[in-house]
């Protein structure tokens, strides 16, 4: 007799036996753990989960405190809660628009509340009548309390009597393939996962970063009972991403460092000293903290390669000129290349006063220079005569020829290209390079975003600048705005306003600032001589108005973002931002920068009305003129990538860690860094193992870096 699902022997002994499953380790295809088919597999490759490991690896990127459960009997509307009970009755109810909601009411000892999902009438088929629910969301009033959640847990019908709350994780989801899902597939696999995990980081590397193993942290991220607990979690995860940045930013500047030889200036201390002895004002502690790494750095037989930063005012110029005088005294010639043909007038008029006691006078070229000067300013970096060059782009033009370019100095770094850069430091025989920066940052961060260079940063203010009174100011107060600056004006000052450029409707806001223009010179700058700046005005014509700014011919002048960077104008004491609110704090610090460069008291005066949000960022900025505060307060406003562009520097790939927000984190990771590579350049410690097979695995430019032999 045969029976359904009998087969011929012969025809079972034909068939290819089952392939039995892997033995399970963290490099097993997801396809084999349990719960996942070929379906669910591929929406798991679209978060980067095709193995195993993968899977813990998937970090919540928030969570939802559920922890603290309310009593129902305690629930007011408009409050958030967590609530746990059991479902005592429940169903799927249309709406007039036709939307199904399903509903349940839940019950604990104290009351009883309804919950509602619209749009969401499949739940009817996975919660049932006896499951205990945790509920987390803010209650409504709609004919009666009413939880609308944002996120639940089915605890089934055994969770009776238990009176305790969770923390929800959750995680980054795809379509198709829900946040609840995600939880319960790592919830499933999670104490089979756990044991196979080895710990990568040494133990006395866990003990200074003060962060748990890694199997622990992993844990504490996927099943916490409180936040600290998960919080916990994530900094043992975060702090091991920042030591592998830090560590490979620290190894390819130590191999950059060895493969660039550079020539060893020797610090004569003449220029330099003569220079000091002249200076009208005393360095602050940071310019000599700073010049004496430079002047390490090019005493030293590698090629100098120095990030200098610091913020407006901050006095990065004179750092750079002691620079200069060391490589002249050492017979070498010297290129400090600027972005805009202002600012390098501006470099030659201001290096040009500080040097005159010396005798020496920088040599100015510039696309504006006739034949006849230009033929002998290139007469002069032919010649074998040490000498300061100060230029744009034009220094770096086919026919620019050095005798001896011993030092490059870039100034706005982040406006010229990486060519560019290059560029001016093939003119000489390896020079040594400094690259200078207005865009205050915090330093730890800047050495994790320009990890291949030097970092040196002016965090102090010269003595005798006065502070730039700021003040946030109502447009029902614009005509007493104005009045002020025309008080300003009568005592022979000039007057900055500004309108914002916006990104997506520029031609609105040119017109917006061209209109303003005509009613500025029809109204309260009547008789006043004012002039319109914009970004399309062609270059030639608004050269020919920043000068005549600059010069004094301009009493206002009207413009868009397009003074931020570039003019020096010691009389502008009034700076006029209209609606303020659509800068970021950073960019409104830069034109801010444009006053308070003179003797007198300044004033950056915020015009227009602004909602309870931007009144608070905007005081923030007006509360304080410390760039690297504000910074770091746009920067957690607006991100990284708003601020930098990630393409453009090279900002490292974080999916766990915030260099920021992990700003202590990241001081240890750059700590330890530096510490084990000079103690194993290599990481061929047994102890480094672990680090090494992490750094090899999951950044491709390690395999370079820490090539064994």
């Amino acid at each position: 007799m045969a029976f359904g699902g009998d087969r011929d022997p012969q025809e079972r002994k034909r068939r290819p036996p089952a392939r039995p499953a892997p033995r399970l380790t963290l490099d097993t295809p997801v396809t084999y753990l349990k719960g996942v088919g070929p379906v669910r597999a591929e929406l798991l490759a679209r978060l980067g989960i095709t193995m195993a490991g993968d899977l813990l690896r998937h970090v919540p990127h928030r969570y939802e405190d559920a922890s603290t459960v309310t009593r129902i009997a305690q629930a007011v509307v408009g409050a958030d809660i967590t609530v746990l009970g059991q479902v005592i009755a429940k169903g799927v109810l249309p709406t007039r628009k036709g939307l199904r909601v399903f509903q349940a009411v839940v019950q604990d000892a104290s009351g009883m509340i309804e919950v509602a999902w619209p749009g969401q009438p499949f739940l009817d088929r996975t919660i049932n009548k006896g499951d205990w629910l945790l509920c987390t969301g803010q209650v409504r009033f709609f004919h009666g309390r009413r939880l609308q959640p944002r996120e639940f847990v089915n605890l089934g019908p055994e969770e009776e009597g238990t009176n305790e709350g969770r923390v929800l994780a959750v995680y980054p989801s795809t379509e198709g393939l829900s946040v609840r899902v995600l939880r319960a597939m790592v919830q499933q696999h999670l104490e089979q996962l756990l044991p196979l995990v080895q710990e990568t980081l040494p133990r006395e590397i866990l003990a200074q970063a003060d962060v748990p193993p890694l199997p622990e942290a992993l844990r504490l991220v996927h099943r916490p009972t409180s936040v600290a607990e998960a919080l916990r979690g994530r900094a043992r995860l975060a702090f091991e991403e920042l030591l592998c940045v830090q560590l490979l930013h620290r190894k390819a500047n130590q191999v950059a460092r060895e493969a660039r030889g550079g020539t060893a200036f020797v610090n004569r201390r003449d220029l330099t000293t003569k220079l000091r002895a002249v200076l009208p004002y005393t360095l602050t502690g940071a310019q000599v903290r700073a010049i004496r790494e430079i002047v390490a750095d090019m005493a030293s037989p590698r090629r100098m390669h120095r990030l200098l930063q610091g913020d407006v005012g901050a006095g990065k110029t004179v750092v750079a000129v002691f620079s200069a005088l060391l490589a002249m005294e050492n017979r070498a010639q010297v290129a400090l290349m600027a972005p805009t043909e202002l600012l390098a007038e501006q470099h030659a008029r201001s290096i040009g006063a500080l040097l005159a006691p010396l005798g020496i006078s920088p040599v100015l070229l510039t696309g504006r220079l006739g034949a006849k000067e230009r033929r002998a300013a290139l007469a002069r970096l032919a010649d074998d005569e040490p000498v300061l060059a100060i230029g744009t782009h034009a220094l770096i033009q086919g026919d620019v020829a050095f005798a001896n370019l011993g030092l490059a100095i870039i100034d706005e770094q982040h406006r010229f290209g990486v060519e560019q850069r290059a560029t001016l430091g093939l003119k000489g025989k390896a020079p040594d390079v400094l690259l200078m920066s207005a865009t205050p940052i915090p330093r730890s961060l800047a050495l994790t975003l320009y990890g291949d260079l030097d970092v040196s940063v002016l965090d102090e203010r010269p003595p005798g600048r006065h502070p730039i009174t700021t003040v946030v100011r109502p447009e029902s107060g614009r005509p007493k705005v104005f009045e002020f600056a025309n008080t300003q004006l009568d005592a022979g000052r000039q007057v900055y306003v500004v309108y914002p450029l916006i990104e997506t409707s520029e031609k609105m806001e040119l017109k917006a600032a061209t209109v303003m223009f005509e009613e500025l010179v029809s109204g309260p700058f009547a008789t006043r001589r004012v002039a319109l700046l914009h970004g399309r005005l062609p270059a030639d014509e608004r050269d020919l108005i920043m000068r005549a700014f600059r010069d004094g011919e301009v009493d206002v002048l009207v413009a868009t973002t397009v003074i931020e960077v570039g003019i020096d104008v010691g009389n502008a004491t009034v700076m006029i931002i209209e609606h303020p609110e659509r800068f970021g704090l950073s960019q409104l610090h830069q034109l801010r920068g444009r006053v308070g460069r003179g003797a007198e008291q300044s004033y950056c005066i915020l015009l227009g009305d602004v909602g309870a949000e931007a009144a608070e960022r905007l005081g923030l900025f007006a509360g304080t003129e410390d760039g690297f505060e504000i910074a770091r307060a746009d920067l957690q406003l607006r991100g990284m990538g708003d601020l930098f562009g990630a393409k453009q520097h090279g900002l490292p790939a974080f999916r766990i860690a915030d260099p920021l927000r992990d700003e202590a984190l990241n001081e240890t990771a750059r700590i330890v860094a530096e510490r084990v590579l000079k103690d194993d350049p290599q990481l061929t410690a047994p102890s480094h193992q672990g680090l090494r097979h992490l750094l090899t695995v999951g950044y491709a430019r390690a395999l370079e870096l820490f090539r064994v032999g």
